[in-house]
């Protein structure tokens, strides 16, 4: 049994992110969504190589919260490396799931407000960089941008290099945040 199966699922309604002046995108795949840090560890993309790769595991990691939230936090401070989620992070988390558990979803492609933010299979995760993505790079940051079935705008996820080993990790995450309610809990829809 997948992570998703339990939830409702109407007719997937398809989306094409809009990246506009892209720099560099990427696009993961998962066949199965990772439930726990060993299947996330064991993913090709966990080698902290690539920036792009840590901020889809971010979503990943996220998308486990509603069902493990040990788990999740788990794989969000293997994300995290070096330096692991404070306090205030955890119950930044905790908080933005008490009313919903579908935001991480959203950013999984053909997940929208219509289909109650249920993932096309196999599950991917675009993320992109912009313009403005690489303006702390000489810092060690980089922002990298990712779409939501149920937002208007870009969300973002910051990274930052360790460069000692070359390693990317997880600095801060804006992803967390008010997007539109599902149709089938919209009372308007």
């Amino acid at each position: 049994m997948g992570l998703f199966d339990g939830i409702q699922n109407a007719a997937p309604v398809p989306t094409t992110p809009n990246t506009g002046a892209d720099l560099r995108s990427k696009t993961v795949v998962f066949q199965e969504m990772p439930e726990t840090l060993e299947q996330l560890k064991a993913l090709p993309v966990a080698s902290m190589k690539d920036p792009l790769d840590v901020a889809v595991l971010t979503v990943a990691a996220l998308c486990v919260y509603p069902f493990n939230k040990d788990e999740s936090i788990k794989m969000l401070n293997f994300l995290k490396g070096p330096q692991p989620l404070s306090p205030y992070e955890i119950s930044f988390i905790a908080d933005r799931f008490r009313d919903s558990d579908y935001i991480p979803r959203s950013y999984l492609t053909g997940a929208t407000p219509q289909n109650n933010y249920m993932p096309q299979r196999p599950y991917s995760v675009t993320v992109y960089e912009l313009a403005h993505s690489r303006d702390n790079l000489n810092e060690g940051y980089l922002t990298v941008n990712l779409n939501s079935g149920g937002a208007d705008s870009p969300r973002q996820i910051r990274l930052r290099t360790k460069p000692s080993t070359g390693e990317w990790f997880l600095w801060e995450q804006f992803i967390l945040v008010g997007i539109r309610v599902p149709d089938a809990a919209n009372p308007w829809a």
